[in-house]
């Protein structure tokens, strides 16, 4: 725990002002795509998701997290998410059109990677040694948030592997006594059966197999599935 924490802390004392650069630059690319999104917004949003997610992966977890014994494997997952969204931004495939039906929630996601120092600083911790919102789970967070409210058509392998981070920082909750990691983990379950509904809704028809009926049946089933491995895997240090 204390080498998790050390790590925090040597990534935030270095490059904080580099964080409030890119959380500022994020602010303004949302809002610009909210009220104004042309196509040259749209591009410049996918250049930063992709800078974004490489400095997640290159600075964060190759740099100042490389004494940890599990580096590689969280950096080769997120070296995949960035590969992923290279490939969108050289196909084109996420259109980032408005989906107005999930606002409300999606612009919570979006705002809860600010909340990631504030609850550091009401658990008593103090800068350096404390979460910021350019980590790997609040980009994560805010990735999802991103994603609800332009989920016209989102490349579902992204949202996969955000799963699949997510379950790693569920199980680090209580391993490294970082409870901020909670947020993402109660995000990813609504999350998920929105997204895979929005592409049943939009590539299953009555004549397919299984049919739209049931097949919200069967996500309705692995959402909660996934919500109860997460409870568990929150819970299980309290009952031991």
């Amino acid at each position: 725990m204390e080498l998790f924490w050390n790590t925090i802390a040597e990534y935030n004392r270095n490059t904080w002002i580099a964080q409030c650069a890119i959380a500022l630059a994020g602010l303004i690319l949302v809002v610009l795509l909210f009220h104004r999104p042309t196509e040259r917004v749209k591009r410049a949003m996918k250049y930063y998701i992709v800078l974004l997610n490489a400095w997640i992966t290159v600075v964060y977890h190759l740099w100042f997290c490389h004494e940890r014994p599990y580096n590689y494997a969280t950096t080769l997952i997120w070296a995949i998410i960035t590969a992923i969204w290279v490939y969108d931004v050289a196909t084109g495939y996420t259109t980032f059109e408005r989906n107005r039906k999930h606002g409300k929630l999606a612009t919570l996601f979006m705002l809860l990677p600010l909340a990631f120092p504030a609850i550091s600083a009401a658990r008593g911790m103090q800068f350096p040694m404390m979460t910021s919102p350019v980590m790997p789970s609040s980009v994560a967070l805010f990735t999802i948030g991103f994603m609800l409210a332009f989920s016209q058509r989102v490349n579902l392998f992204i949202v996969l592997f955000i799963c699949h981070w997510a379950l790693v920082g569920a199980s680090k909750i209580y391993v490294y006594d970082i409870p901020e990691d909670a947020l993402l983990a109660c995000a990813i379950v609504p999350a998920i059966y929105i997204f895979l509904r929005e592409y049943v809704t939009a590539n299953v028809s009555a004549h397919s197999k299984p049919d739209p009926r049931t097949a919200n049946i069967l996500l309705i089933t692995l959402s909660s599935g996934i919500g109860l491995i997460f409870a568990a895997l929150m819970l299980h240090p309290l009952l031991q």
